[in-house]
């Protein structure tokens, strides 16, 4: 008589939404083997790093949150990073993840070994770890983009990235540099625009932006959201298919609706025509990530906020210095220039069969049979 089939021990990786859903998935299907290692002190993933004044997702809550744990409670469309982040931690603690969870263990090497045909996995204080499989919820934004800009080494101000934001010291009344222009600017330059002396935004390149349809979620909503959960699953997926049945090609009726209406935005919120032809990009909607805010452009348009579309050529001691040999005094610089998208896992070092180098097969841009697998790799799935 056969024995039963043993179960594999699984690592994984990062305790965002990815590796919380990936974790209650395999409890629910009986696995309960497994750890999953995040590198800072708790769960949340990307909503835990961003901490950046009017955090918030620009996906509509009921549609971004988990399908099996719908939340009645959301407090409005959009919901801000500490609701998100009580969510998540929520359901760790719901469905039984606490136990299997290792914070404060980042892990920088997956080497595969062919002789015990096991994962051995190295975290940065040194210790080795094992697993059958190793699963990814790394994501794609946890690594922030610093640019490489002459003189930054040599600032004698302040300094960060607006996914590691330093909450030591408040703005007010300084003279703070934001460089960049895109989802997380969007959000946080018109929370501190007000209370700084002055404030000089860079932007490389324009991008759309649409007004964000957000309102709160009275009492008696989120009381009928709790007692017909059937609403809760009918919004959300409405909210779905608003988005699965959207058409980005540039001559898409949709695509031209779009365009139009931001157009039409931008015109009606900014006066200054020289100002509204800075910010006017010459390309569609959807050829950029598409931003969506009522507060970007009345931020933009206050008398001590000034935008800037002339590259920055260096830094200096004292503040940034653009192509046209203008220096701009500055306090506190702010980047908001994205994370390294572009560059999947690279904060982790993967070898598969016979010490093939994951990094050396994507040299050419990452790719993996249906998005999870990877030849080669024995046992490793990417989310």
């Amino acid at each position: 008589m056969y024995g039963a089939p043993m179960k594999p021990s699984v690592a994984i990786l990062g305790a965002g939404a990815g590796g919380l859903a990936m974790g209650i998935a395999l409890l629910r299907s009986g696995f309960d083997d497994f750890v999953i290692f995040e590198k800072s002190d708790g769960v949340g993933g990307t909503w835990r790093d961003n901490t950046y004044p009017n955090a918030a997702c620009d996906v509509p809550s009921h549609l971004y949150s988990f399908s099996f744990e719908p939340n009645p409670s959301w407090s409005r469309t959009y919901a801000t990073q500490p609701e998100i982040l009580a969510y998540l931690e929520a359901c760790a603690d719901k469905y039984g993840l606490r136990p299997h969870l290792r914070c404060g263990t980042e892990i920088r090497e997956a080497r595969w070994d062919d002789d015990s045909q096991r994962w051995r996995l190295r975290a940065a204080d040194g210790d080795e770890h094992k697993a059958d499989v190793v699963v990814s919820g790394l994501g794609m934004l946890n690594v922030p983009f610093v640019p490489e800009i002459p003189g930054l080494e040599r600032f004698r101000g302040r300094s960060f990235h607006s996914a590691r934001w330093d909450h030591s010291d408040d703005l007010t009344g300084q003279a703070v540099a934001v460089v960049g222009t895109g989802a997380s600017a969007v959000q946080f330059v018109p929370a501190i625009a007000p209370i700084v002396g002055q404030l000089t935004v860079f932007q490389r390149s324009p991008c759309w932006v649409l007004p964000k349809m957000d309102h709160e979620h009275t009492a008696e909503e989120q009381e009928q959201f709790a007692r017909q959960r059937f609403r809760t699953r009918v919004r959300r997926w409405k909210t779905w298919w608003t988005y699965e049945r959207a058409d980005f090609h540039a001559d898409a009726e949709s695509t031209k609706q779009q365009t139009a209406m931001a157009a039409s935005y931008i015109v009606r919120k900014v006066d200054d025509p020289e100002l509204r032809a800075v910010l006017t990009p010459d390309f569609p909607v959807g050829c950029k990530r598409p931003l969506i805010s009522r507060e970007w452009y009345p931020a933009l348009v206050r008398d001590n906020v000034r935008v800037v579309s002339t590259p920055i050529t260096e830094i200096t001691e004292t503040g940034l210095r653009t192509a046209d040999g203008e220096e701009h005094p500055t306090d506190t610089i702010i980047f908001g220039t994205g994370f390294h998208a572009n560059e999947y896992l690279a904060s982790i070092e993967i070898f598969g069969t016979a010490g093939r180098r994951l990094h050396d097969d994507w040299a050419d841009g990452a790719e993996a049979y249906l998005g999870m697998t990877v030849a080669g790799f024995p046992n490793l799935f990417l989310l």
